[in-house]
C-alpha cells in the first residue's frame, strides 16, 4: 500500500491533572479505518523510534497516535532537574490521557495500545486501562533486578552506585551521557529503582496497584526475544502474571525462528521485522479488533509458530 506521510501530525495534547503539554504525533489510517492504536512508549525512548511501525500500522487501516512522557523526548522541558513527575505520573496522566486523546478522531472504533517494556508495565496501573480492547507487549517484563541474567554487574552498578550517587548530584539522572537509558527525571528515577529492587515490582506499590491490575481484562499478546539482553523470558513471564484476569497469550522468539540474525530489546520496531513479526502481532489485533471477537483466550503461553 503506498505510504502517506504527509498526513502525519506533530503536535501537543495537555496531560490529565496538571495539564502539562505532551508531545504527540497523529498516524491517521489509510483507507477504512478499524482500530485507534496509542503507543506507550519504554522508559527512555523518544516516540519518532516507533514511526516505522506506527506507519505500518496506519497502512493497513489502524489511526495511531505516539507520545512522550512528562520529561522525556519531546515532552522534555528546558531544565530537567525542575521536573516533578514521577512513573505513577505517566500511568496516571499522561498514559491516561492519552488513551482517550487517541480516540478523538473515531470515538467508536475499538481501541487497541502497544506498550514497549515499561509502557506494557503502567498499562496495569492507569486509570481508565479498562477501556483497551487488546494490548501489544513488546519485552515487557518486571524490572527486579535479580530477574536480569544476563547484565547482572550492569544492573547492581546502576542501581547501587550510580543512582544514589549522581541523582542528589545533578538532579536527575544523566543516562545519556553514560550511554545507559537516557536522561530521566529525579523523581522517575527513584521510583524506578524501588521498584526493580523489589521482587513484587511495581506491585510494591500496595493494594491500589494489585486492584488496578485486576481491571484490565483485554486480550494480552506479550512477545519476548531469546536474546534480549535487558528482559529476558522469566521477567517478562513474572509481569505477564501480574495481569491475571487478561486472556494473554505469550510468544518468545529467538532470532532463527524468523530468519534474523538479531531482536533484542528493540529489533520488533525494525523495518526488517515487517513481514515476520509485524505481520503476525497485525493479525493478531484485527482478531482482537473484529465485532466478533470473543474473550475467551484461555492459552497463557504459546510457542512461535510458522
Amino acid at each position: 500500500m503506498q505510504s502517506d506521510r504527509a498526513t502525519e501530525a506533530r503536535g501537543t495534547a495537555p496531560a490529565l491533572g496538571d495539564g502539562y503539554p505532551l508531545a504527540i504525533t497523529r498516524f491517521p489510517a489509510q483507507g477504512k479505518a478499524w482500530a485507534t492504536m496509542c503507543f506507550a512508549p519504554a522508559m527512555g525512548v523518544r516516540q519518532d523510534f516507533y514511526a516505522p511501525l506506527a506507519r505500518f500500522l496506519a497502512e493497513e487501516g489502524i489511526h495511531v497516535l505516539t507520545f512522550d512522557y512528562h520529561g522525556m523526548g519531546w515532552s522534555r522541558p528546558k531544565k530537567l532537574s525542575d521536573f516533578q513527575g514521577t512513573v505513577t505520573d505517566w500511568a496516571e496522566m499522561d498514559l491516561n490521557a492519552m488513551l482517550a486523546h487517541a480516540r478523538e478522531p473515531a470515538p467508536s472504533l475499538p481501541l487497541l495500545m502497544m506498550g514497549h517494556s515499561l509502557g506494557g508495565q503502567i498499562l496495569g496501573i492507569t486509570p481508565d486501562n479498562a477501556a483497551v480492547r487488546a494490548s501489544l507487549h513488546v519485552t515487557a517484563g518486571s524490572g527486579w533486578y535479580k530477574l536480569n541474567d544476563r547484565m547482572p554487574l550492569q544492573v547492581r552498578m546502576l542501581w547501587f552506585v550510580l543512582m544514589p550517587v549522581l541523582l542528589p548530584l545533578v538532579g536527575y539522572f544523566p543516562g545519556k551521557r553514560l550511554r545507559m537509558i537516557g536522561d530521566l527525571p529525579l523523581h522517575v528515577a527513584w521510583q524506578w529503582r524501588r521498584w526493580c529492587l523489589h521482587p513484587d515490582y511495581l506491585l510494591s506499590e500496595g493494594k491500589g496497584a494489585r486492584a488496578s491490575f485486576d481491571r484490565v481484562t483485554a486480550p494480552i499478546l506479550s512477545y519476548s526475544f531469546e536474546d534480549d539482553p535487558m528482559v529476558n523470558r522469566a521477567a517478562v513471564e513474572s509481569l505477564n502474571g501480574f495481569y491475571r484476569n487478561s486472556p494473554l497469550e505469550h510468544r518468545h522468539v529467538a532470532p532463527a525462528d524468523i530468519g534474523a540474525a538479531n531482536i533484542g530489546h528493540f529489533g520488533f520496531f525494525s523495518e526488517r521485522s515487517r513481514a515476520t513479526l509485524w505481520k503476525d502481532a497485525l493479525q493478531w489485533l484485527r482478531a482482537q479488533a473484529a465485532p466478533a471477537a470473543q474473550s475467551n483466550v484461555t492459552a497463557r503461553t504459546a510457542q512461535w509458530a510458522t
